[in-house]
């Protein structure tokens, strides 16, 4: 049976998976795989979930998310979501790990299909893979992933503690249950899996995984999930959105009112920012990000990669030097999308020198 620590890691990919979402990526199954000849698809359902195919081999899936839109003179994007739910912080055998899948998935280049008559086209993807991890990351993680364009985010930060309570007391709900169930009824974690993520789509109206009803499950097990699902969907918890900057990584930002950036962005897609640093503990600074027109009107929270952070601090004399070539090069804009019903939404972020404050 699945260990608890391991049913948190599994849940909060589901979770990230679902909020993911209002920043225009779609869970994507087996049954999006267009191609109907086996030797020629991409993506599989396996026994242990979805499947990639890659030059050299398949690569297992738990969260694959495609954007609902493809960038100009780029090819569509897709996202793998790992997250790690542990006491540790995340080693480079795991973002190692992640550059070999991408690097595998991406070189598995068929430009067309041969038969016996004119050759078909094949879609390509381009897919990009991201980390979450709940106690960071270790600094040649963070090297790493900088090198070859890992998107690491940490929610380690306060932020996120109730995601992360929430996520931690669901899996142990779930766990008590399974060891109640007489064990040939114990569902295996792809059910359970498959099963929230169901649940999840539904509040929002979108595909369900599953014609009809969805999986079914012991009560005792399904309750703790109908919760999550029914929290989430209410937005009771803290929500996320991916930002964009000018730099090799993506700031995850965090807010307890989310939509009240989005209403305020929706009206006003463009628009100067305030940054700051907040005082206050946590595993490295953490950033504020408010409208220079209207500071009341929502604030975000991020954290910079922990070796920019270093490297600001490096000096105290070069600190303000080295803050505004941050500002110049790397955080000159955000851009965030955002899924509106069937329409991705467009929001950009713009700072100017006199606006980073320390």
């Amino acid at each position: 049976m699945v260990t608890e620590p391991v049913l948190r890691g599994y849940l909060l990919e589901e979770v990230l998976a679902w909020l993911l979402r209002s920043s225009g990526y779609e869970l994507l199954s087996a049954a999006d795989e267009e191609e109907k000849d086996p030797e020629r698809r991409v993506l599989a359902q396996r026994n242990n979930g979805l499947a990639v195919r890659g030059r050299g081999a398949w690569h297992q899936a738990d969260a694959l998310g495609q954007f609902r839109y493809v960038p100009p003179f780029s090819l569509p994007v897709r996202l793998f979501v790992e997250a790690k739910f542990t006491g540790r912080n995340v080693k480079l055998p795991t973002v190692r790990n992640g550059h070999g899948v991408v690097h595998d998935v991406n070189e598995n280049v068929v430009t067309s299909i041969r038969g016996v008559g004119p050759s078909r086209p094949r879609t390509r993807y381009r897919y990009s893979y991201a980390i979450f991890s709940t106690s960071g990351f270790s600094r040649d993680a963070q090297e790493y992933a900088l090198a070859h364009q890992i998107s690491l985010v940490d929610l380690s930060m306060p932020d996120f503690e109730g995601l992360r309570t929430l996520v931690s007391s669901t899996a142990k709900r779930v766990h008590v249950a399974l060891n109640e169930l007489p064990v040939g009824s114990r569902p295996p974690v792809h059910r359970l899996r498959g099963y929230l993520r169901d649940r999840l789509l539904r509040t929002v109206d979108a595909y369900p995984l599953f014609d009809g009803e969805s999986p079914l499950l012991h009560p005792i097990a399904a309750g703790p999930l109908d919760h999550l699902a029914e929290r989430l969907s209410s937005r009771q918890t803290l929500g996320l959105v991916l930002a964009f900057p000018s730099a090799p990584f993506v700031l995850g930002l965090a807010s307890e009112k989310l939509y009240d950036f989005v209403n305020y962005a929706r009206e006003d897609p463009t628009h100067t920012v305030h940054l700051r640093r907040l005082r206050r503990s946590a595993s490295h600074p953490l950033w504020e990000v408010r409208s220079a027109g209207n500071p009341d009107a929502y604030a975000m929270t991020f954290s910079l990669p922990e070796q920019v952070e270093s490297w600001i601090l490096a000096q105290d004399e070069a600190v303000g030097s080295r803050t505004r070539w941050i500002k110049r090069s790397v955080l000159s804009t955000m851009t965030i999308y955002w899924l509106h019903g069937d329409h991705a939404l467009t929001f950009q972020l713009r700072y100017a020198a006199a606006e980073l404050r320390q």
